[in-house]
């Protein structure tokens, strides 16, 4: 039986209208201390709200073929650092155009010393100078405000100051970021070398521009089930889902879902 047997072709007067260009996505989901399932099936569940994006899922940045055929990046991870090779894929793919949503724990390197306190050692500065800031510390978990920094710009148009109960990152910042939202703390960071240096204003969600491409940063969306802290300790008493609680959140990753789609393409 001949193609021709089976009638019209479905295609033959389809327009991209009718098939959006197919945009691959890479989503690198792993680390410590957090609900990882949690944030994955979120954020897979925005992308699915597009069905011409495919995404591949990862725990790491070492698929470097993956990297460099991406069309956009999303991020989120806590503890997790790219080898030298795949930062320099990172850099040269940012540089080409590429764009990276980078969530909450993305820029952090945690390790925990023998007198109890943790430090964040500056162990990937290429990886930290692309993303525009690494993770220092945070004070307890506790609500805290919100604030827009730039109202005109089209990915917080419309969002008004609000409270969050999360983790407020402290961050050595690096390059010019285009702050969108911000916050204000007195509050120093809780068992972390460099605390005393961390009260004072804090970006929260920015731009950090990069070649032709860039890094859109949310520090928000801390999330933790029973399970997730070991092996530092087998349970953890309560579920936290802190940011992710509230619809601006998914506001937010729905309109960096949609920066991420408008990258002119390769």
């Amino acid at each position: 039986m001949s193609d021709t047997d089976h009638g019209p072709d479905p295609l033959a007067h389809a327009t991209e209208d009718d098939h959006p260009q197919r945009i691959d996505c890479v989503l690198v989901a792993g680390g410590l201390y957090h609900d990882i399932d949690f944030a994955r099936l979120e954020l897979l569940k925005l992308l699915a709200e597009h069905p011409e994006v495919r995404t591949r899922v990862f725990e790491d940045y070492e698929n470097l073929d993956a990297l460099r055929e991406a069309d956009m990046i999303i991020s989120y991870t806590c503890d997790v650092v790219p080898s030298l090779a795949a930062q320099e894929v990172l850099r040269d793919w940012l540089d080409a155009g590429g764009r990276w949503y980078a969530l909450h724990g993305t820029n952090s390197i945690l390790r925990l010393m023998d007198d109890g306190v943790w430090e964040a050692p500056r162990w990937a500065p290429l990886m930290m100078d692309l993303l525009g800031s690494q993770f220092v510390s945070h004070p307890p978990i506790a609500p805290y405000t919100v604030t827009v920094a730039d109202p005109t710009h089209p990915l917080v148009e419309g969002v008004e100051p609000f409270e969050t109960t999360d983790e407020l990152y402290h961050l050595e910042t690096h390059g010019d970021l285009h702050v969108l939202l911000e916050t204000e703390t007195a509050e120093e960071g809780t068992g972390f070398r460099e605390a005393a240096d961390a009260p004072g204003k804090h970006p929260v969600f920015y731009l950090k521009p990069r070649g032709k491409g860039g890094v859109l940063y949310n520090t928000l969306g801390h999330c933790r089930g029973h399970y997730d802290l070991q092996p530092l300790a087998p349970w953890w008493p309560t579920l936290d889902r802190c940011a992710w609680d509230l619809p601006v959140f998914y506001d937010l990753l729905r309109r960096g879902i949609g920066w991420l789609k408008d990258r002119e393409p390769a």
